[in-house]
Order: C-alpha cells, then structure tokens, then sequence
C-alpha cells in the first residue's frame, strides 16, 4: 500500500480490513484442507471400498454437497447481514465454520464427513457476504477497490497457511488437519470486540428502509445485475471446483508411477498447491487496478479468457512436476484471480439496504448449479480415464462467461449507491 493511501486511512478502516482478511484467510484454509487430505481420508472411510476410482466419486459428491452448503449460506447470511448487521453476522458465520471443520476430524463414515462439511460451508458462503459488504462500506470510496483486492489476497494466504500445515503434519492423521480449523474461533472474539456497524448500514436503518425480500432483486431495477453477477460467479466457481481445485489430485496421480512413500507424495503436493497460490495472489492483486484502469467488463474478459487457455496448457501438455510447478502459477493467476473482481463489482450492482444480500446471492447462488462441476470431473475422470483430460474440458465454461459480458453493466467511476 502507498504512504498516500496509508495516509488516507484511518486506524480503525485498517482494522475492519484486518478483521475481514483474517475471516477470509481461514475461510481458504479450511476450503483448502479438504482438497489436501480427500485421498487419505476417503481412503481410510471407505475401507475395502477405497478404489481409486470410488475415492474420485466420493470425493466429488462430497465437494457437490459443500457447493450446495455455500451458495445456501451466502444466501442467507446476506439477508442476515442487511438484517442484524454485517459484524454480527460477520461473527456468527466464522464460529460456525470453524466449529464445524474440527468436528469434520471426528468423522467415522463419508456421509459424516459430508455432513460437516456441508455446515461448514454454510458459514463460510456467508462471512464473504458479511465481510466484503463491511469493508465496501468502511473503506473510504476512492481506496475501495484497493480495499476489496486486499481482502481478497487473503484466499490465496489461506492456500499457502493450508499447504504449509499440510507439510508441517503430514506424517500425522488427516483428522490433525481439521482440528486446526477450530484456530479461526479467536477471529471472531476480535471482530466482536472491535468492530462495530458501519456508518452506511445504521443509517439505512434509521431512515427506516424497508424490510428486503428475496424478490427485490428480481424487480426490474435490479433483475440484469442480479442474473449478471450471478452467471459470473457461477462460471468461476464451476471452473475452479471442477478443474482448479482438483489439482492435488491431479498431482498425486503425476506421482503415482513413483511410488513415493505417503509423507513425502503429501509434502510435494503441498509444493504444488504453494506455487499455484504464489500465481493466485498476483492475480487478486492483478485484477482491481485493471478492473480501473480499463473498466470491470475488459478485466473479467482478459481473466475469463486466460481461463480458457491455461486449463489444456497445465493438464494436458505432460509436463514433469518440475515443470509443472512452474506452469501452475499461471492457473492460479487467471482461475483464481477473477475472484478478485467480485468484491469489487457486487457491491458496486446494489443499494446499501439490499448490498449484503445482492451480493451474496449473486456470489453464492450459482454454487448450487456449480456444485455440479466437481459430480461432472468425477464422471469425466471415469470416462475419460485421467484428471489431465477430465480437467482440461472444464475451460468451455469460461468461454460462456465471455458471452455474459455482453450483457454486464459497467460501473467504473461510480460510487457506492
């Protein structure tokens, strides 16, 4: 950050951006670990049953069934937050993911597992809702674009805190990976004792807005943002659930024919989800002043374009994992990066009194239809015998997301409504 912008914030704009970030940054570790861990846990659940190819099932319908749990929790947590507040919920959602993210170390059966996982996601789906609007709202207009790609530069660290940890303990139990998901609890004793209710959102309040319903973002002045912000975040969760978030996998069976002992096969997969994220990172960072400089619908086309073309160069070019540790940079860089562009361009579709809620329907709804892209790579790596190439086919939906643009309205250059 620049000795202006520092300059231009005050302490408490930088401790609500503190108190989001670290939300957000266990929301990532905790998405993450379950991608570490999917091989040897569903291993040891199923038992006899543990075929390669029933882990890639299991695993798949259970990474279904937290997609489901997020779009549902950012859904209502977003009503949530334009109801009680965006701290209050902000607070709730974190001890619910955390809570239930250890408990997923006491699973016995994948349906359990499912099962917390899925609670799990409930809470994560809605502190991105609290979080982002809370820092939309705080962060003086001219340094909230800057704002939002900070704030979303933690999911990247929360790869990297994920992947470190699976290194640091991989000659220990799955379950000890969960059981670290309980650390966020303490996030969200700060953000009750700190942070208070944004200035925007009390005065909505008190000028006595009206109660929303769901159907106001499909009444005529709102229905193109809404189905807009939408398909967008529907095209990059599909392709980051059904490709992206695959690759330890991906990597596991690159490795395979080295028959590496257990420990040392988990701490090369953690190298490789660090130097993915190393690419994420730049990309969060990549898309605000872009999204600035040549407006928000240029920035998403460059990143959904990049998309397109980075997923068949990763998976289906046979690289070594040498090679492959330089290339994935790259998939993290345009996969993840795009969804840098969605605490910036939400908020910026949706009055104060419904922000929270537009933006984590939007940000969320389309989870129930991409919940379906981890179920269709599982179906894909059957039928098409490999990850490389299940994975590869994936970037089609990204070229869908090009022909959405077409129908985005631009909002560079206009303050929060």
């Amino acid at each position: 950050m620049s000795a202006e912008a520092a300059v231009r914030l005050s302490r408490y704009q930088i401790l609500v951006l503190v108190v989001a970030w670290l939300g957000w940054i266990f929301d990532s570790m905790d998405s993450t670990i379950y991608t570490l861990v999917l091989t040897p846990a569903l291993r040891e659940l199923l038992g006899t049953r543990a075929t390669p190819e029933n882990i890639g099932s299991y695993g798949s319908i259970i990474l279904s069934i937290f997609l489901v749990g997020w779009a549902v929790g950012g859904a209502l947590f977003g009503v949530l937050a334009d109801t009680i507040g965006r701290t209050r919920t902000l607070v709730i959602t974190i001890v619910i993911y955390a809570a239930f993210t250890g408990l997923a170390g006491f699973s016995h059966t994948w349906w359990e597992l499912a099962i917390y996982r899925f609670i799990t996601a409930l809470g994560i789906g809605g502190e991105w809702a609290a979080g982002a609007t809370l820092v939309a709202e705080v962060w003086p207009e001219s340094l909230r674009v800057r704002g939002a790609g900070l704030l979303q530069s933690a999911w990247g660290a929360g790869y990297f805190l994920a992947a470190g940890i699976g290194a640091l303990l991989s000659h220990r139990s799955w379950r000890v990976m969960f059981f670290v998901g309980l650390a966020p609890a303490l996030v969200a004793l700060l953000v009750r004792l700190k942070v208070r209710e944004p200035e925007r959102w009390r005065a909505a309040r008190q000028a006595g807005a009206p109660r929303f319903t769901v159907g106001e973002l499909f009444r005529p002045e709102h229905r193109r943002d809404t189905a807009v912000g939408a398909a967008l975040a529907l095209v990059a969760v599909f392709g980051l659930w059904g490709a992206t978030n695959w690759t330890p996998s991906f990597i596991r069976e690159l490795l395979g024919p080295r028959r590496l002992d257990p420990s040392r096969l988990t701490q090369l997969t953690s190298y490789a989800v660090m130097s993915l994220n190393a690419g994420s990172i730049a990309g969060y960072f990549a898309f605000p002043p872009l999204a600035e400089r040549i407006g928000r619908r240029l920035a998403f086309l460059v990143m959904l374009a990049g998309c397109a073309m980075i997923l068949p160069i990763t998976f289906l070019a046979g690289w070594s994992y040498s090679a492959i540790l330089l290339v994935l940079p790259a998939l993290g860089f345009f996969t993840n990066g795009i969804f840098s562009g969605f605490p910036v361009y939400l908020p910026e579709l949706f009055p104060t009194r419904i922000r929270a809620t537009g933006a984590g329907f939007c940000f969320n709804a389309g989870r129930v239809l991409a919940a379906s892209g981890p179920f269709l790579t599982g179906v894909l790596i059957v039928h098409l015998g490999s990850f490389a190439r299940a994975l590869s086919s994936i970037a089609v939906i990204y070229v869908c997301g090009m022909a959405v643009l077409l129908f985005a309205r631009e909002t560079r250059g206009q303050a929060l409504e």
